[in-house]
């Protein structure tokens, strides 16, 4: 990466200027630290060190520091100037032509990670209860944790994907009378929720039981609905509410690698190992009849029930179960997508991993805002109990594409704001659409590369610029040298593609999505803006294939970024 190339050029040049004696008082075991930016003026170079921090240290002043340290620099393929106590770097042609060749070698690999900190990483999102369909909060996290299982990947570690299926509460219970009510409905008996507020909570009355209970009674035509066991009722309801979840999921272009069942991680006797774990430990007291876990001594703010007065485990019990064997299967680091509202839940759960002794800061947690879903300028609120807007009315209302890159396209720490009427509009105010019009159009000129041409009015025929065999030789055989011709207008544009290098890996370091859709977004903008300022196919064949070559390397990078999104790749639009 460039950025690094610089800051080793300076690091390098720094230790030369302090054996020479150059930079006033700064000996060799100061520390200090440097980061490469861009020229806020775009004249001055590509890129920019402000070395102004050193003269903590050195004692003079920062021009001289600039100066002292530009002197030691090979300034090899590159050129320096010094702006008070900055020093600007200009890249050579050469090294534009590298990065093009360097896409075109690497094509699907461009921008991959070394692998050199790999982990093996077990990352948990979504993690819904089986109650009912996703409604567009999963949405986010199922986008979000996906293509952070793609990032991260694609960065070099080695990713696993979970989905805990919360099956083991009241909830299925409650799922399982609500079945039972939809059951008497259908064969005709005068029944319905209760209309209390309080009691209505018991029960989820959304519509989406109706077909559950329809295809029930097809399946047992002589059952009576009023003593079915409720046990039945439950574990039906349950596994239909799954299988409608696991079908939107992949549709959604997201993958699990594992469903995980609470229930059965309480069959399997895991939970009560834990809990006793901790009371052999000393972690355990009674306090009004229930067990707490001394979890301030972990730096939690109070000490938290794990086992209340009736005998029943909080869902603090079960969650340190659950940690706790993620460790135990091996993973090197555990990454959770929770909602922001589980903020204070961190810290006992991270007491927790360290009263049984585990490393917590082996664990990171990502909370995330919800989604605010805009329709005609008005805010629609969600929630199964109501009237609910949910992923599967999304999706069909905007797509696959415009749902995954909307929910990505921001922090996951911020509130998103889903416009659903500019995610469906063909324009460049649409982000999606934007990029991947960009994308359409660089293999539209790919095509047009190796397609006769037609005059519209006189119907006569021009021969293709070059054949395919051409075209994939001047691909796979990259001349860099082609470059020289077009570097001075695709400067820009080629310095951004080289950006997808770093983005890649600040990203995945800080386990961030969002950056990559605005890298995307920038990527397109350069490319659009040098397609109309530049004429790709043209008379000059070695003008042509220079710049073949390059929008090649804007194909090449755009895929990378979308695949990474869990974005397609339209070929025609």
């Amino acid at each position: 990466m460039l950025k690094d190339f610089f800051l080793k050029e300076v690091k390098k040049g720094v230790n030369e200027a302090i054996k020479a004696g150059t930079l006033g008082q700064m000996g060799v075991e100061d520390e200090f630290s440097l980061i490469v930016e861009k020229p806020k003026n775009a004249d001055f170079g590509d890129f920019a060190i402000n070395v102004s921090s050193l003269a903590r240290v050195a004692k003079i002043a920062p021009p001289m520091i600039a100066n002292a340290i530009t002197e030691k620099l090979s300034k090899e393929n590159y050129t320096v100037s010094v702006v008070g106590g900055f020093i600007n770097f200009k890249v050579s042609d050469s090294m534009l032509a590298d990065t093009i060749k360097e896409v075109l070698e690497k094509k699907e690999n461009y921008g991959k990670g070394d692998g050199k900190d790999k982990e093996k990483i077990l990352l948990e999102y979504v993690s819904a209860n089986p109650t009912g369909p996703f409604h567009i909060g999963h949405g986010r996290w199922a986008a979000m944790g996906s293509a952070l299982a793609n990032l991260l990947k694609f960065y070099g570690h080695e990713v696993y994907q979970e989905f805990y299926i919360n099956d083991a509460g009241s909830q299925i219970q409650k799922l399982g009378n609500s079945l039972r009510i939809r059951l008497q409905q259908e064969v005709g008996k005068d029944v319905d929720f209760p209309t209390d507020e309080v009691e209505r909570k018991n029960f989820y009355p959304g519509d989406y039981l109706i077909p559950v209970a329809k295809k029930f009674l097809q399946e047992n035509p002589n059952v009576d609905v009023d003593t079915v066991e409720l046990s039945v009722l439950c574990d039906y309801a349950k596994n239909e509410m799954e299988a409608c979840q696991r079908k939107l999921l992949e549709g959604c272009r997201v993958h699990f690698d594992k469903f995980y069942s609470e229930l059965d991680l309480h069959k399997s006797g895991k939970v009560e190992k834990r809990y006793k774990e901790l009371m052999d430990k000393g972690y355990l007291y009674e306090q009004e009849g229930a067990m707490w876990f001394k979890s301030t001594q972990y730096g939690d703010d109070q000490d938290r029930v794990i086992k209340k007065a009736d005998g029943s485990n909080t869902y603090l019990t079960a969650d340190i179960a659950y940690h706790a064997d993620k460790f135990d299967r091996g993973y090197d680091r555990l990454i959770d997508i929770w909602g922001a509202d589980h903020h204070g839940y961190i810290a006992r759960v991270k007491a927790s991993l360290e009263a049984l002794g585990y490393n917590p800061d082996k664990l990171e947690v990502l909370l995330g805002q919800l989604v605010n879903l805009v329709i005609d300028g008005n805010e629609v609120r969600m929630g199964k109990r109501k009237n609910m807007v949910t992923l599967d009315d999304l999706i069909e209302e905007v797509g696959v594409d415009a749902t995954r890159y909307w929910m990505e396209m921001r922090n996951i720490d911020m509130t998103l704001d889903f416009d659903i009427e500019l995610a469906k509009r063909s324009t460049d105010e649409n982000p999606v659409f934007y990029v991947q019009y960009a994308y359409a159009r660089v293999c539209s000129i790919l095509r047009n590369a190796v397609n006769e041409k037609l005059n519209p009015e006189t119907g006569e025929k021009s021969p293709a610029p070059m054949t395919k065999t051409e075209l994939d030789n001047l691909i796979n055989n990259f001349d860099k040298s082609l470059i020289l011709k077009t570097a001075d207008t695709a400067k820009t544009l080629i310095l951004k593609l080289e950006e997808f290098k770093s983005v890649i890996a600040l990203s995945a370091q800080n386990r961030t999505v969002y950056t990559i859709c605005r890298y995307v977004q920038e990527l397109a903008q350069e490319f659009h803006s040098f397609y109309n300022s530049n004429r790709v196919i043209g008379d000059d064949k070695e003008l042509t294939s220079a710049r073949l070559g390059l929008v090649e390397a804007v194909r090449i990078t755009l895929k990378n970024a979308l695949d990474i999104l869990g974005v397609s790749t339209p070929e025609r639009m």
